[in-house]
This record gives structure tokens, C-alpha cells and sequence, in this order.
């Protein structure tokens, strides 16, 4: 038989219960002050938030309206060749849209710096800063041997990014990218940089690329790489993308050489090349060794001065090896070039070179080149090499030749199978008399012409008995 409890034992154990409970809860009361001292003893989870709330707003949305080109294209001016083609009147093809980047460097002046090919051929460019406000802006001058160009707007309470040396930078150094990819407005990626002097991506230009695996894709060109200092290091330029996406391996201008294309371009309003007149090559470890030289592993070595030039004047000789120019030390061939190349025409530059063990001091003046990277035409014993017909060489009708005396123009000496050139239709032994209906007489003329026609030209070729159109784009 089982007997309920008495009510003394059951107020008994009701006692008990509320002590224990009352000692709980002075407990936890008690705590809570340690607890909190406890919390404020972890470290705040990292982030770059800071970093990119100081930097972002310096970064900005360009979209660029701009014409086909193939409006651009004056033999569409042409009724009986648009006729012939079955080409569309030009006036009725849609202009186009594309989207980009910039970076304001210079807050007060509302100076924004981009890609060339960003604007290039644009007929109408607006900027859209982080806070959505739009804005107009005015090409100040573009440089497509660099692929730089400078925008300018009229906004105020504008933030601008401090432009970094470039030299400083380490490969190791953390670094972000922030754009505008494939037009999805404002994004931050990171990376680190991966490489410097880079060159070789374009061989038709100036380069000194950083490269990067912060995340770049299309739309990111003209944008920032930012150093955790909050400098801007690079602008955002190009990636290797053979699956058409990021891959890790960015490309961006050093802001050195963007600091010398802009100052150019805000002076002047185009890039006045310089030169010395001398050329060079990389002073390699075998010709270190053959040279004797042990006291650097970097430099240029000289290997032909052209007689009056400012090199000549300034006694520098073939042998010699360029090993810092205006005190800083040069890497290689392509890292002097570069430098030469943006200096300022009419600026004295002092060189330090090597020769015979010892080292000199020389200073010489920087001349005008007559012509860019882009445009010069590299002369062969088999003829011209034109950079915009690559794989083709092309030279003067002269005497022993079937069209000699009878018709004006150049002929193409050589083409190299499966080269641009062959994949348009060239063949050897075409003769070219026009680039958009302008007559050419000879190689000089030719590179003119195709400079001056954009990004279409159509060349009048003579083959055999018969002539015929071959588009060059």
C-alpha cells in the first residue's frame, strides 16, 4: 500500500526546489558581466570593408555609345559599292553599346582615366559614379599603344584614388580589382599580385603590365587594382580567358606608366613618343659573361646607335649596357623602351651605362619618333612587315617585276600560311593600288592610308587579270 506524502514533506521538498532555483539564477545574473568581458576579448571577424568603403566611391561605371565599325567605313559612302555588296545604308546600321570602367585621379578637376579601347571610337561617353549620379563626360585625349585614355566630367563631391609607385609593388602583395563586369555594376574581388613587367600581350604597344588572380572579366577594363594601402597600383586592362571567363591571369597598366600617359595626354591631348636613336636588347646571363660584366643582372645592352641621333651625340656606343635611367634601374630592353618611349619630347634624361667595367653617367635629349609602335613598319631584306597585315610582307614594284611601269601601288612580296594576312585572301604576288579608294604608290603611303582608315579598310588588289576588294578589319 503506498502512502501519499504528508504536507510538511511535500512543503519540505517545494523549499528546497525554490532555493536551488533562486541560486541558479543569482548565478547567471552574476556571470553576465564576464561573459560580456569574455566577448570583447575576441577579435572582430577580418574584412576589407574599411578598405573598400574608403576606395569604391573613386571607382566608376563608364557606358559608351558609339558607331559600328562598319559606319566608319567611307566606302559605304560609296552607292555602287554598298550596291555591289549588298552592304547596309550606313545611316540606318544602330549604334552600338558597350560598358566599362574608370578611376577619378583627380577629384578637383574631374578627371577620370580608362581604357583606350573602352572609348575608342565613342560618340558619346557617360560616367556613373557609385552613388548613381550620371554625368557627361569629355575625351581629354586616348593612347592606344598603352591603352590609355583620360575622360574629364563636371561633378563635385568627388573621390579620387592616390596613384601608387608602381616600382614598390612585390609580387606577393595583396591587391583588389574593382569594376564593372559584364555590366552587373560595382563588384570587389581579391587576389594577389602575381606578376610584374609582363609584356608580350600586345606586341604592337608600350607594356608594363602587373599581373593579377583577382578575378577581371569583360566589363572590369579601365577599373582599379587597388593595394591595401588604398593606392591605386594598376588600371585593369586585360585577362587570358581561353574558356571566355576569368581564369586567374589579369593584366593592368603600372600606374607609372599610366601617370606618364595622362600627363601627356592632359598637356598635350595625345602621346608624344620619344627616342634616343639606338637600339637595344636584354642583357642576358651568356652575354653578361661574354661581356664580363658580374656587377649587374639586369639592363640593355646597346647594339647599334644611329649616326646624329641623340643617343650618337650624347657618346653613347654599341657594347655599352643601359642599366638605370634617370636613376632608376632598367629591367630589360622592353622596360627601357617603355620608359623612353613616354618621356616627355625635349627632356634631358640621364643614363647610366656600363662600358669596359666601368661605370658612366650621360645625359642626352629626348627626340620626337616619327612613328608609334603601332604604325611603324619593320623593314626586312624580303620587304616590309606591316603590324595590321601580320604574316604578310609587302613591298615597291620595282625593276624586273611583271607590273613594273604599268600600274602604282605595292606588292605583296610574301604570306605566311595560316597568318591573318592568308586567312583575309592576300596571296603573294597581289598588287595593292588603293586602301578605301585612296591611291598608293609606295610602302609609306600604303601604312598611311591603313593608318587614317580605322578599323575597316578595303584594299583594290590586282591578281593576275582580275581585281578585286580584300576587307582588312
Amino acid at each position: 500500500m503506498i502512502q501519499k506524502p504528508s504536507m510538511k514533506v511535500a512543503t519540505m521538498r517545494m523549499h528546497v526546489r525554490t532555493v536551488l532555483l533562486t541560486l541558479c539564477f543569482a548565478a547567471v545574473i552574476g556571470s553576465a558581466p564576464a561573459v560580456a568581458q569574455q566577448a570583447a576579448l575576441i577579435p572582430s571577424q577580418p574584412t576589407l570593408a574599411p578598405l573598400v568603403e574608403k576606395v569604391a566611391p573613386a571607382v566608376v561605371n563608364i557606358s559608351v555609345l558609339s558607331r559600328s565599325p562598319v559606319q566608319d567605313n567611307p566606302l559605304l559612302r560609296d552607292p555602287f559599292f554598298r550596291r555591289f555588296f549588298e552592304l547596309p545604308d550606313p545611316d540606318k546600321i544602330p549604334p552600338q553599346m558597350s560598358a566599362g570602367s574608370g578611376v577619378i585621379i583627380d577629384a578637383g578637376k574631374g578627371y577620370v582615366i580608362t581604357n583606350h579601347h573602352v572609348v575608342d571610337k565613342a560618340t558619346e561617353i557617360v560616367v556613373t559614379l557609385r552613388d548613381r549620379r550620371q554625368f557627361k563626360a569629355k575625351l581629354i585625349g586616348s593612347d592606344s599603344a598603352t591603352d590609355i585614355a583620360l575622360v574629364q566630367i563636371e561633378a563635385d563631391r568627388l573621390t579620387q584614388l592616390p596613384l601608387a609607385d608602381s616600382d614598390k609593388v612585390r609580387v606577393g602583395d595583396y591587391a583588389l580589382a574593382i569594376g564593372n563586369p559584364f555590366g552587373l555594376g560595382q563588384t570587389v574581388t581579391m587576389g594577389i599580385v602575381s606578376a610584374l613587367g609582363r609584356s608580350g600581350i600586345n606586341a604592337e604597344g608600350y607594356e608594363d603590365f602587373i599581373q593579377t588572380d583577382a578575378s577581371i572579366n569583360p566589363g572590369n577594363s579601365g577599373g582599379a587594382l587597388v593595394s591595401l594601402s588604398g593606392e591605386l597600383i594598376g588600371i585593369n586592362t586585360a585577362i587570358v580567358a581561353p574558356s571566355g571567363g576569368n581564369v586567374g591571369i589579369g593584366f593592368a597598366v603600372s600606374s607609372n606608366m599610366a601617370r606618364s600617359v595622362m600627363d601627356q595626354l592632359i598637356r598635350y591631348g595625345e602621346v608624344q613618343r620619344g627616342r634616343l636613336g639606338f637600339v637595344v636588347q636584354d642583357l642576358t646571363p651568356d652575354i653578361a659573361k661574354a661581356m664580363d660584366i658580374s656587377r649587374t643582372s639586369e639592363g640593355a645592352v646597346v647594339v647599334q646607335v644611329e649616326p646624329g641621333s641623340a643617343a650618337d651625340k650624347a657618346g653613347i656606343k654599341a657594347g655599352d649596357v643601359v642599366t638605370a635611367l634617370g636613376g632608376r634601374p632598367v629591367r630589360g630592353a622592353s622596360d627601357l623602351r617603355n620608359r623612353i618611349g613616354l618621356t616627355r619630347v625635349g627632356e634631358d634624361v640621364e643614363l647610366t651605362i656600363l662600358r669596359n667595367g666601368a661605370e658612366r653617367r650621360l645625359r642626352a635629349r629626348v627626340e620626337r619618333s616619327s612613328a608609334s609602335p603601332q604604325t611603324a613598319a619593320l623593314q626586312t631584306d624580303k620587304g616590309a612587315v606591316i603590324p595590321r597585315l601580320r604574316g604578310a610582307t609587302v613591298r615597291e614594284i620595282g625593276p624586273g617585276m611583271p607590273m613594273y611601269g604599268k600600274v602604282q601601288g605595292v606588292v605583296v612580296a610574301e604570306v605566311e600560311a595560316g597568318s591573318p594576312a592568308a586567312a583575309r585572301g592576300l596571296r603573294a604576288g597581289d598588287v595593292i593600288v588603293a586602301v578605301n579608294r585612296k591611291p598608293v604608290r609606295n610602302v609609306a603611303e600604303f601604312q598611311a592610308a591603313l593608318q587614317e582608315a580605322g578599323r575597316v579598310a578595303a584594299l583594290d588588289v590586282l591578281r593576275e587579270d582580275m581585281s578585286l576588294f580584300i576587307l582588312i578589319t
